[in-house]
């Protein structure tokens, strides 16, 4: 079969086409087909990205208890993965009880670099653009006048040496309220025209960075150990323990690695749920997390005059317009019913949410066990495969609970039972 020939020109067709070369080349059945034909969408999904075909749904639902700033959230969240929405509910009743999340924007700038190679003498560019700063940071606002008129716009710019003959010259700008790709490319090219014509050096590329260390927030709370267990003793035990596991975070980066999924896992769905780029969000926090030249964990717990106090700043270079913001239909819904006013205020719930889900997960981790915690979502999901429908889903989950290692078969069988218990 000659692939190439069948998907010739397949960006062109429509998706009732590509289908339809899918199946014929790939061998996809009727039951296959139908099921990609009734998940597309007749919206703007098509228009979103290329050569589309369906639309792959994940799960959303809302975090509950959350107190940050002393005020009330529901906090919509994007995750196929069991467990992340309670667990993150869980350790936000939890922190609410302690008083609720402190969170706050240290700053909100994105950067972007123009990079020039074959530079012989760093010193020279360095002194010229220090000579030009203001030339430059003018010629920033004139491709993006509109920005500057709500009040933001570029802010600084400096040079970098990185070595190797190349140099990067970054420009940081107040972005607003969108997320700013588009903008900060805008400039970066004008930027770069200047540098080509007036210092005759051709630039590599210009383009916007996600590295987002400017755009931290950073979320605390303290917690009276005594909250921590009924007795104190063993309350003073756990808070001790969540202490360390923290601390292994920050020496072991094999522990490190798994931390900060955790805290992602919430981070993730909600930046998600809010049409933002979770891809982008992921690549700046594990780079914050190496900042020193060894990866570690990004938050921290300390234990001090019995009081637990959990610390998490991450960079959050995300918006509330623009991007997919605006034609997702659903961000615009989850925006409400976070109550989300302005970027800062989302940056400060996620970061919230991120910390709610560390505190949940550590407490798990040293206490009952992580495992315990994901038990029941993993033999509700089992429950469900074999085809348990919603009512009959909770019975058959705590009967393969009860067991040591449930497989399909076994699954299958107990469901057997229940619907001849309830057929008699």
């Amino acid at each position: 079969m000659n692939m190439n020939a069948a998907f010739s020109q397949f960006y062109k067709r429509t998706p009732e086409q590509r289908l339809a070369i899918l199946a014929k080349t790939l061998g996809l059945s009727e039951t296959e087909q139908q099921e990609l034909q009734q998940r597309a969408d007749q919206g703007d999904a098509p228009l979103l990205i290329e050569n589309y075909l369906t639309t792959y749904q994940l799960p959303e639902g809302v975090a509950v208890n959350f107190l940050v700033n002393q005020h009330e959230y529901v906090v919509p969240m994007v995750t196929e993965e069991p467990s992340v929405i309670a667990a993150a509910s869980n350790g936000a009743k939890q922190l609410a009880q302690a008083g609720g999340i402190t969170a706050t924007v240290r700053s909100r700038l994105l950067t972007g670099q123009v990079v020039l190679s074959d530079v012989r003498v760093y010193a020279s560019i360095d002194d010229w653009v220090a000579l030009h700063q203001n030339e430059l940071l003018e010629v920033a606002r004139q491709a993006h006048p509109s920005i500057v008129k709500r009040g933001g716009g570029p802010q600084t710019i400096r040079t970098r040496d990185l070595g190797e003959g190349f140099v990067s010259i970054d420009l940081t700008v107040d972005v607003q309220s969108a997320m700013g790709a588009n903008m900060m490319n805008t400039m970066l090219e004008a930027i770069a025209d200047v540098i080509q014509n007036k210092l005759h050096h051709t630039t590599l590329f210009s383009i916007l960075s996600n590295a987002g260390d400017q755009s931290l927030a950073t979320a605390t709370v303290s917690i009276p150990v005594g909250q921590l267990a009924n007795d104190f003793d063993d309350a003073k035990r756990v808070a001790k323990r969540i202490e360390q596991a923290s601390r292994i975070a920050q020496l072991d980066s094999m522990r490190a690695v798994t931390h900060n999924k955790g805290i992602m896992n919430g981070v993730d769905a909600v930046v998600l749920a809010m049409g933002n780029d979770w891809r982008a969000i992921e690549s700046a926090a594990h780079a914050f997390a190496v900042t020193d030249g060894q990866y570690r964990g990004l938050s921290q717990w300390h234990l001090t005059d019995n009081q637990l106090t959990g610390t998490l700043t991450l960079p959050l270079p995300i918006g509330v317009v623009g991007g997919a913001t605006k034609v997702l239909p659903l961000v615009a819904i989850n925006q409400k019913i976070a109550q989300i006013k302005s970027p800062e205020e989302l940056m400060m719930l996620i970061v919230a949410v991120g910390l709610a889900q560390n505190f949940a997960a550590l407490k798990a981790l040293v206490t009952s066990g992580i495992q315990q915690g994901h038990m029941k979502m993993q033999m509700r999901s089992l429950a469900m495969s074999v085809g348990a429908t919603a009512v009959e889903t909770p019975a058959l989950t705590q009967q393969l609970m009860k067991l040591s290692d449930p497989n399909e078969a076994q699954a299958t069988q107990l469901l057997n039972q229940i619907r001849e218990k309830q057929g008699e």
